[in-house]
């Protein structure tokens, strides 16, 4: 792997790299602030397919925007995660009527970050859903039983098919229906030679000479086994292909190919693979397909289109075409039209890079504020009582920080006390600038959220989502039965319950995983089941507390270590679920001092 950079660091680099992207491709429009690139052209009146995730994997995922593939994407800091608000950003560039797929590759950030802009849009009326890509074939059914598979370059083949039946006028169910049997059809696996390097960044280690390593992650995750000596290439690109298509490998055959279907193959370049070497593994892949499983591609696309900085690597991808058919009894043919449809997107292979021409009607952006004009509608409560409630609730939790940060540790990196540190002072400088002074709730409930998401990171995003559901549901209650509407306990309740439903949508901790859900999973059942504040507190007080030498399986503590624990039994508690416990518990006590 090369050290070597002409960047010292990665610092302003994201941008000047979407600018080149915009300069030379006239439909193309850059969001410098939010890093966000959009396609001119996307009519408001077809689906809206929107995609993203952190760069260094160019020309994923700015390559893919324009007609027949993507209206937008999002791009984050270097295998980072893009924010709520730039996934927001994203959407306000490219309005629809017809509804929005929001595709993702179901790693942690952008689970939780995607899915906090899918609840924000929702509340805000848009038609919006999900669609998360999970391709990888290396990691088995039981090493991904927690956090689901990976999303690696048969990603691609959902966003074309998605974006191409979006710009054929396919209506909403119809491109979910397609994405949806796309990844379910879809199979990659990859191989490298050593890790990429980020520049500014402490040198990876290196993979010894002489060795292979076989379904490394593009993030330089450690791939599953390490191959010395390196075997001929056909025995490699024979045993990546194991991984794909055999059927006895139960752990790993997730997609049927049965004699005579329709398949089609994509070979993606990591980024530091010669052209030269990669049209060679091509063919190599393409005999071994035909020789050892009886299987000629209908369709072949080699390039750049997921890469790992400039990782030495490669991957295979197959899409099960007929899998597809029979899944969304969409024809053969015509799913391979949508495939070898004409798209602007500048990194889609055979692109014709047609001059654009603007549409005579274009809907203008909508604010990233629209929840502006509304903020003084709906319930009202007593300004007195909310904010006592909330100071109360912060100035516990900010109290509480040493030995949040103590336990955090003891068991994880230690940012957790100063993320809800950070949370909470956000939180009071927002109500010593009057934001209760009007009592209006959701206002209130927006900022309040805002304060917390501003902060990022894992715990804040879990809770923004609660929040931003609950505000949801709420507004949702309003429209449906006026503006006179009664945010009672019961009914707070009810919002609370639907929030968490929404929110395990986006992770897969549960209560017993060691993590800030086993305070926030009673609180909202106790809420929704028994309409008391005082007992789902209590309940929230009870679940952090069991998590005291409770073995962790979800979060970064499952896989830091546990040398400030001489045993298992003397772990403390999760910091993420104590700290949840406190505000609550802070929350209820403000209140009641104002009865």
């Amino acid at each position: 792997m090369s050290t070597k950079h002409f960047f010292p660091s990665t610092e302003g680099v994201v941008v000047l790299g979407l600018e080149s992207l915009v300069a030379r491709n006239k439909h193309l429009a850059l969001d410098a602030p939010n890093k966000v690139v959009y396609s001119k052209t996307h009519h408001p009146s077809k689906v809206t397919v929107i995609s993203g995730g952190g760069s260094g994997h160019e020309p994923a995922w700015s390559g893919y925007v324009g007609d027949g593939m993507l209206a937008a994407a999002v791009n984050g800091e270097v295998f980072a995660s893009p924010s709520t608000k730039q996934v927001m950003a994203a959407i306000s560039h490219v309005p629809s009527d017809a509804g929005i797929i929001l595709c993702i590759t179901n790693y942690t950030g952008d689970n939780l970050h995607f899915g906090l802009a899918r609840e924000k849009a929702a509340g805000m009326g848009h038609n919006v859903a999900i669609l998360r890509m999970t391709d990888d074939v290396a990691l088995g059914r039981k090493q991904t039983e927690n956090t689901g598979r990976r999303g690696l370059a048969a990603n691609m083949y959902v966003l074309k098919l998605c974006g191409s039946a979006a710009e054929d006028g396919y209506d909403f169910d119809k491109c979910m229906k397609i994405g949806e049997a796309v990844n379910a059809n879809a199979v990659t696996v990859g191989s490298s030679l050593d890790h990429c390097h980020i520049p500014g960044r402490e040198h990876h280690r290196s993979v010894p000479d002489d060795t292979y390593v076989l379904g490394m992650g593009i993030h330089n995750e450690p791939g599953l086994h390490e191959k010395t000596p390196m075997p001929a290439i056909e025995e490699i690109v024979s045993d990546m292909l194991k991984y794909c298509l055999d059927p006895e490998d139960k752990d790993r055959a997730f997609v049927d190919f049965n004699p005579d279907d329709v398949v089609c193959l994509l070979i993606n370049n990591f980024g530091g693979m010669s052209n030269f070497e990669l049209e060679a593994l091509t063919t190599i892949t393409r005999k071994v397909l035909e020789r050892d499983w009886k299987i000629t591609p209908s369709r072949i696309h080699v390039s750049c289109f997921e890469t790992s900085l400039n990782a030495p690597g490669w991957s295979i991808s197959l899409l099960n075409v007929s899998g597809i058919e029979r899944q969304t009894n969409t024809s053969i043919h015509t799913l391979l039209h949508l495939l070898d449809r004409d798209t602007k997107a500048s990194a889609w292979p055979r692109n014709g890079y047609k001059e654009s021409h603007l549409p005579k009607k274009q809907a203008q952006p909508s604010s990233n504020n629209t929840t502006e004009a509304t903020t003084e509608k709906g319930p009202k409560v007593d300004p007195s009582t909310i904010e006592s409630a909330l100071r109360a609730a912060c100035t516990a939790a900010i109290k509480a920080e040493p030995d949040i940060t103590k336990w955090d540790v003891q068991m994880g990196d230690g940012d957790c006390g100063e993320a809800v540190e950070s949370m909470c002072k956000g939180v009071l400088a927002k109500l010593d600038s009057g934001l209760c002074k009007s009592g209006a709730l959701f206002h209130i409930l927006d900022e309040v959220e805002a304060a917390v998401e501003e902060i990022g990171g894992t715990l804040a995003a879990i809770i923004s989502i609660v929040l931003a559901s609950y505000t949801s549901q709420l507004r949702l209650a309003v429209a449906r039965e006026g503006e006179g509407l009664e945010v009672d306990v019961k009914r707070s309740g009810k919002a609370a319950g639907q929030a968490l439903k929404n929110l395990m949508g986006y992770t897969s901790a549960r209560q017993g995983g060691r993590t800030v859900m086993d305070a926030l999973i009673p609180f909202c059942e106790t809420l929704e089941g028994e309409a008391d504040l005082g007992k789902a507190v209590e309940a929230a007080e009870k679940g952090a507390q069991s998590t005291r030498g409770m073995k962790a399986t979800f979060g970064r503590a499952a896989y830091v270590g546990e040398q400030g624990a001489e045993t298992q039994q003397d772990a403390p508690p999760d910091p993420g679920a104590m700290a949840a416990a406190i505000f609550l518990r802070g929350f209820l006590d403000g209140m009641s001092a104002k009865k």
